[in-house]
């Protein structure tokens, strides 16, 4: 295949719905979780979960980098916004993220705070070298992907000697998320949630690469297929997930072979270590604490690490009791389960990060109406009947 239509390819795509429908036990039932916000979108844009069989059912991850900031870390970035010397640099999604009691780095910088979006690391780094009596501080986020821009923005500051340029870092890890998962209460203990397999996430792969899953594959046998982000790359992802349950396997597959290998960018990876070591544990929405499961600038780079050079500090707060965004995170309920959801949360009113980030497994539902779709179903069924 060489052009993006051939992977929408509406009938190869229903072709491969088939074969999942004629290789589908009816005698068991089939639960994946895709973690990655952008199989969500996918998912919900393409109407995939509508050409499964029933008992072949998608389940959302915490696969969206500003849906599991915690909200300690968004007040933590409000409180130091307000400081008259600094100017925090950040991508435009975290801007309406709700904080504490209704706050928001946007309501933050309507309030006078100098608060500036911005669309990569460079960006942050431009703003540094042209003003350099303000403190500039890039409020860093992201799984693997954004990790590396984030290293060479350090690289090049260093080279530069601007020893006005920071970063407040929340870089967190993909394996050490799907490990919470699956050592979780809702996994082991309560079976909240079922999981037979993961759609392994297709931007952090082309980064860390497939061998990461092989230990999630051989200690709790739970087969991964890392998957690209277009219909057909899902879809062929499930079959593989269903003819591995099918077979008894518990394997790391690569679908998305166009852009992932088995080690993935290691000069990317050199780079992050470079400049960055492992939290011993660091707070997830929905997840809690996780330990090893981001990372923090090491030692020799403290001029450049925001939370020590302003003596940053991360309150316990609490989110919205009445938003199930944490919830849905797990995977423990669907964005339809929230009783906010399309009522008072909406992306003009989001109530939980879910909502806002055009990754987040609400804003995807939103966006695409599936849940509408439904709706309008049962009403008309109710009519007819």
């Amino acid at each position: 295949m060489k052009y993006i239509d051939e992977y929408r390819d509406g009938r190869l795509v229903k072709d491969i719905a088939r074969q999942i429908a004629a290789l589908a036990d009816p005698a068991r039932s089939y639960h994946f979780m895709e973690f990655c916000g952008g199989h969500t979108h996918a998912i919900s844009r393409y109407g995939l979960e509508d050409l499964l069989p029933a008992n072949v059912r998608m389940i959302h991850g915490p696969g969206c980098p500003v849906c599991v900031l915690p909200i300690g870390r968004i007040d933590a970035a409000i409180a130091l916004a307000m400081r008259p010397e600094i100017t925090l640099c950040t991508y435009g999604d975290l801007m309406r993220v709700p904080g504490p009691n209704g706050s928001s780095l946007l309501k933050a910088k309507a309030a006078g705070a100098d608060i500036r979006m911005v669309y990569s690391t460079l960006d942050a780094l431009r703003i540094a070298e042209a003003e350099l009596e303000r403190e500039v501080v890039f409020f860093a986020i992201g799984f693997e992907t954004t990790t590396p821009p984030t290293a060479l923005a350090l690289k090049a500051a260093i080279a530069k000697g601007l020893g006005n340029f920071s970063i407040f870092c929340n870089h967190v890890l993909t394996p050490a998320a799907i490990q919470n998962i699956l050592e979780s209460p809702d996994v082991r203990k309560l079976g909240t949630i079922k999981i037979d397999g993961f759609v392994g996430p297709a931007h952090v792969s082309t980064v860390i690469g497939t061998e990461p899953y092989e230990f999630f594959a051989g200690e709790f046998q739970k087969p991964v297929v890392v998957a690209g982000f277009e219909p057909l790359d899902v879809i062929q992802a499930i079959l593989m997930l269903v003819r591995q349950i099918n077979d008894g396997r518990h394997e790391v597959e690569n679908q998305y072979i166009r852009a992932v290998t088995a080690l993935g960018n290691e000069k990317a990876q050199a780079e992050v270590a470079n400049f960055f070591e492992l939290r011993e544990s660091f707070e997830w929405r929905g997840l809690g604490e996780v330990p090893y499961g981001a990372l923090r600038l090491r030692p020799q780079y403290v001029a450049y690490d925001a939370e020590k050079r302003f003596s940053m500090v991360t309150p316990a707060a609490k989110d919205n009791p009445a938003c199930e965004c944490g919830a849905i995170l797990r995977g423990v309920k669907r964005p339809a389960d929230c009783k906010l959801f399309g009522t008072v949360c909406t992306p003009d009113t989001p109530m939980g990060s879910c909502m806002v980030s055009s990754e987040g497994a609400c804003a995807a539902h939103w966006t695409y109406g599936r849940f509408r779709e439904k709706a309008r179903q049962v009403d008309v069924g109710r009519a007819v009947a």
